[in-house]
């Protein structure tokens, strides 16, 4: 007997918990060297075996009657290919996990991992840039080709995806609380209203603040400049130094809203879906897109280099292109799916709970598939991050905008 794990039933423990996994995960697999000592390539018949890290909550789980919790995903993929993962939730933050495999990276050792997911930014263009990613075949992904959707294909971080194929996206706003702010929110001017004062949350990131920061000032991030930087840097600082900032947060911003400790915060798509869709937090909650835009952002499958079963990883990146792999995965996260063809298989699922009597789980997929949260319509009004090619202009953006956060 299983019992469906949601994502949601994971929110409250994503925090401390999160780490706690990450660290013993990176002890149990970093500087191993597994498999033939000669290099490994694509292709080699696949080892039978993938190490991935990904981040906490972000694929398909339920739970078996004994309480332990599986990947349906994860088995079906083991039972078509023969292999096996070895799949560890060890990553908080992509800069957080990338200091701890970087000296692994800098010597020219494995670090355990066969696949990681790194989101569009700085992180990942460190890796690219300093030669730590594998560059992937491109004829040997044919589900990629076949199903990927346009806004995953040929990404201005990574042209022609000669790195990283998408895992999931999502997007960076705002939620707010009506009882608290009084009346809706449509703009990330609120964030710096005093009239908010002590019940401002923001994300406590090199990434997500700054960008978002950059659109509250009329700036694309795409196109800023340094002095746009610093003139971003100083509204952070003054809605941190005059007591409209409640804290910086990650995880915990959702329950932070739930006791109304913030009424309005920084938020991502995916977890404000899940978090309401099941009454983790009251209905009154809204995610909005705000006038001036929102940041729209990809994480990404990558390998890095020394991975030891390449055949394998690259197997299993193209095999969750398939639109019920990617539907499976939807269904349970809740972010934007790299396969618009989901959502006629999310469709076909709810049909089947239909007609199996199980109108509650019906419903359930219906919202998903319908949603503008996994399956938007109109990305006119989102943005990506500023790319930073130049560890120069990496350097110059964090001593701008890192000491806002760090130690506050």
């Amino acid at each position: 007997m299983t019992a469906r794990f949601t994502r949601r039933d994971l929110l409250r423990r994503a925090g401390a918990g999160a780490a706690a996994i990450a660290l013993s995960g990176l002890a149990g697999a970093c500087g191993r060297r597994e498999g033939p000592e000669r290099e490994p390539s694509f292709r080699d018949p696949p080892a039978g075996i993938l190490n991935f890290a990904n981040w906490p909550l972000y694929i398909d789980m339920e739970r078996r009657g004994d309480g332990t919790r599986y990947s349906p995903s994860l088995v079906a993929f083991e039972a078509d290919t023969g292999i096996h993962v070895n799949y560890r939730e060890v990553i908080r933050e992509s800069d957080w996990f990338y200091q701890r495999i970087e000296p692994y990276l800098a010597a020219g050792l494995p670090t355990g991992w066969d696949l990681m997911v790194i989101t569009n930014g700085i992180t990942l263009t460190k890796l690219k840039e300093r030669g730590y990613l594998v560059e992937l075949p491109s004829d040997l992904r044919p589900n990629f080709d076949a199903h990927a959707g346009d806004f995953v294909r040929d990404p201005a971080y990574d042209p022609g995806n000669r790195y990283t194929m998408a895992w999931q996206s999502g997007i960076t706003g705002i939620a707010y609380d009506p009882e608290v702010t009084g009346g809706p929110v449509t703009s990330l001017q609120a964030l710096f209203d005093p009239a908010y004062r002590g019940k401002v949350g923001m994300f406590g990131d090199i990434v997500d603040m700054p960008n978002l920061a950059l659109l509250a000032l009329g700036v694309a991030p795409e196109t800023s400049t340094e002095e746009d930087w610093r003139a971003a840097a100083e509204l952070l600082v003054e809605q941190r130094d005059s007591g409209i900032l409640a804290g910086y947060y990650q995880q915990t911003y959702i329950a932070a809203l739930r006791r109304g400790d913030l009424g309005i915060t920084m938020a991502w798509s995916g977890d404000m879906f899940a978090a309401k869709s099941l009454g983790k937090i009251p209905e009154r909650i809204e995610f909005v897109v705000p006038e001036e835009g929102a940041l729209l952002w990809t994480d990404n499958m990558c390998i890095p280099q020394g991975a030891r079963h390449l055949a394998d990883a690259i197997t299993f990146m193209d095999w969750v292109y398939r639109p019920e792999a990617a539907a499976q995965i939807a269904q349970f996260v809740n972010y934007i799916t790299p396969v618009p063809e989901a959502r006629q298989v999310l469709e076909r699922m709810a049909e089947e709970a239909e007609e199996a009597g199980d109108r509650r789980e019906a419903e359930r997929l219906r919202e998903v598939a319908q949603s503008e949260l996994v399956f938007p319509s109109d990305t006119s009004n989102l943005h990506t991050y500023r790319e930073l090619p130049s560890d120069e202009e990496v350097q110059t953006w964090e001593s701008i905008f890192r000491p806002i956060y760090e130690g506050a």
